[in-house]
């Protein structure tokens, strides 16, 4: 028998078996995907280590998995089964949901683009075998959630389809519930850790992006040609690492006996997952990156984090944040919550032409600018606004005296 071991290795607190992906007595392949854990941080889905039958599932939907512990075990082709000649496994305990049915409906219509589902939703359709226009969609533009599939597989969705509207009470509210999920629990204990744990400290400036606008402008299809995706992300990372000299401290993490100031500047930025929440991919050593190798690092990174194929080591090890939340329309956030342990936190807002007073040959002029407001916010145990106010200047100063080439 070969034991499918969980991973040594895992980014996040705890990870628990979200589902497996064969069952007992399925024939299985040299790395075919057999079962998916999920940590507060990413899902994983585990290899199988070999070929053969999978004979027992030792650890069921729901339950923890320790790094290393053993999650099933294959029988290698060949081997003979048990003395009754049939493979089993071991009862789930009481509080433990049971196996997921075979699936019968067609993969071909989970691939419909128009229907819009995410690699985890597709897989939780076929493991409890409901067709998609059976559920109703709640997550954005209607689109059908992980919760949505959880819920329609208790409700008996793939039995019944939800038609025409419920009569109600005249005045009576509607209500629906949307059960937390592991990440959107562990965000939340994040949140609250950081704000009680820090005391947070936010100073804001006004940045000018027209240099780095005009730039990207003459460069995006050259960046292009070499795979390499030009984005604003690209120059605030990169803008971002130079302002790391003028105050390192940002740089940093807090301990109760010392400050540890890091060499590498691994920036994570925060990347939205729709209702499912928020990830932070991690662009590693950016001090020492050119804006081609920047814009192609996290070109990589949001592609596997929307398409859900983050690793643990893409999502680890990071020693500063970048929230953009002007890309949803705010121009401001405050405090935006420190991304801990690190010490300091970067919000960038709305681009939008704003009419700004500059000096054109020693006489004031109004002018329209693309303009942003960007902000940091610091862990105030560990920096003071001097080394604060000295990095967004040196920041601002970066991104509006981009050179032209």
């Amino acid at each position: 028998m070969i034991d499918i071991i969980a991973p040594i290795e895992q980014e996040g607190t705890q990870a628990v078996v979200r589902a497996w992906l064969k069952q007992v007595g399925d024939r299985v392949e040299l790395n075919d995907p057999l079962v998916e854990l999920e940590t507060d941080k990413v899902a994983v889905e585990v290899p199988a280590p070999a070929a053969g039958i999978l004979r027992e599932i030792v650890l069921h939907k729901d339950a923890e998995a320790l790094p290393g512990a053993v999650l099933g075990r294959i029988a290698p082709m060949g081997e003979a089964p048990d003395n009754e000649g049939t493979i089993s496994t071991p009862a789930p305990a009481a509080d433990a949901s049971p196996a997921e049915a075979p699936v019968s409906i067609d993969r071909d219509v989970l691939r419909d683009p128009e229907l819009r589902l995410s690699p985890a939703v597709r897989r939780a359709l076929l493991q409890h075998d409901i067709a998609p226009g059976l559920i109703q969609g709640t997550g954005r533009d209607g689109r059908i959630t992980r919760a949505d599939v959880d819920n329609a597989a208790n409700d008996g969705a793939r039995v019944q389809p939800v038609e025409g509207v419920i009569p109600r009470p005249a005045g009576a509210l509607t209500s629906h519930s949307i059960p937390h999920d592991r990440m959107r629990l562990k965000i939340a204990e994040h949140m609250l850790n950081s704000v009680q744990q820090a005391p947070h400290v936010t100073a804001m400036f006004e940045c000018d992006f027209s240099a780095i606008m005009a730039h990207r402008a003459r460069h995006k299809d050259a960046f292009a040609n070499d795979k390499a995706k030009l984005t604003y992300t690209a120059y605030i990372v990169a803008a971002c690492a130079e302002a790391m000299k003028v105050a390192p401290a940002i740089n940093s993490r807090w301990h109760e006996d010392r400050l540890e100031i890091f060499g590498d500047v691994n920036i994570g930025v925060g990347t939205a997952l729709g209702e499912k929440g928020l990830i932070v991919p991690v662009l590693r050593q950016v001090q020492t990156l050119s804006l081609k190798q920047i814009a192609a690092g996290l070109d990589v990174l949001v592609e596997k984090a929307r398409a859900e194929k983050l690793t643990g080591s893409d999502v680890s090890g990071g020693t500063f944040t970048i929230s953009n939340h002007g890309v949803s329309g705010s121009l401001f956030a405050t405090p935006i919550i420190i991304n801990q342990p690190q010490s300091a936190i970067l919000g960038v807002g709305k681009l939008e032409k704003r009419v700004v007073v500059r000096e054109v040959g020693g006489v004031d002029a109004i002018q329209v600018r693309p303009m942003a407001y960007v902000s940091l916010t610091i862990d105030h145990r560990v920096v003071d606004g001097h080394q604060t106010n000295g990095w967004l200047s040196r920041f601002v100063e970066v991104i509006e005296g981009w050179p032209p080439d």
